[in-house]
């Protein structure tokens, strides 16, 4: 009787063994299965996020020049109209992450930065130069440098970067609906991020 009885429970024990085997095989399956997914996300995902904008405006140049000693003054004008088409990029193939697949985790350790990319058409009006005082290559590189300033004060100003930003979210917000859905947690900067809408507040 005590045989059949130690046979028994050696086979319940074999039994649950190959059970427990086979059940942590299935979870390493799926793990791997749920990792290859969230890598196939991020290749789709790291694609360049463009957002673009146009900006005009109109500068007056004038520049004066003092000749023997203030007695005589050479001036030089002209009215600039600039056209600029302007694009702010992300590179998301650029995000650098962390898979931790015993913890279940998605780390985002850094977002790129934002590319600016000013593409400026200028249109030269009313040019007016003295004979001592001509338009020269430093001109054309002061205005240049002027319209970019006052070009990327407008850029700052308007909703571009924010438009930018808002693309940028909804393409991060894939990885978080896709470990949510999985039973994995997403972080950011070392932060988890419990809701969606904590996508908005991130830092980039």
């Amino acid at each position: 009787m005590r045989k059949i009885i130690l046979v028994v429970v050696i086979a319940l024990a074999i039994i649950f063994v190959f059970r427990q085997c086979e059940n942590k095989k299935e979870d390493q399956i799926i793990l791997q299965e749920n990792s290859d997914l969230i890598l196939e996300q991020i290749k789709n995902v790291g694609k360049l996020v463009v957002t673009e904008g146009h900006f005009s405006d109109v500068f007056t140049y004038k520049n004066s020049k003092a000749l023997f000693g203030d007695l005589i003054s050479a001036e030089k004008k002209a009215l600039v109209v600039v056209n600029a088409d302007v694009t702010i990029a992300y590179d998301l193939s650029q995000i650098e992450y962390e898979l931790d697949e015993s913890t279940k985790t998605l780390r985002i350790l850094s977002i790129p930065k934002e590319e600016i990319k000013v593409n400026p058409d200028f249109e030269y009006y009313d040019v007016q130069a003295d004979f001592l005082n001509q338009f020269e290559a430093k001109d054309y590189n002061q205005i240049k440098n002027k319209v970019k300033v006052s070009l990327m004060k407008k850029i700052e100003a308007s909703d571009l970067k924010k438009n930018a930003e808002n693309r940028l979210i909804s393409e991060l917000s894939k990885f978080y609906i896709l470990t949510n859905s999985l039973g994995w947690t997403l972080e950011y900067n070392g932060s988890s991020i419990n809701e969606i809408e904590e996508l908005e507040f991130l830092p980039f």
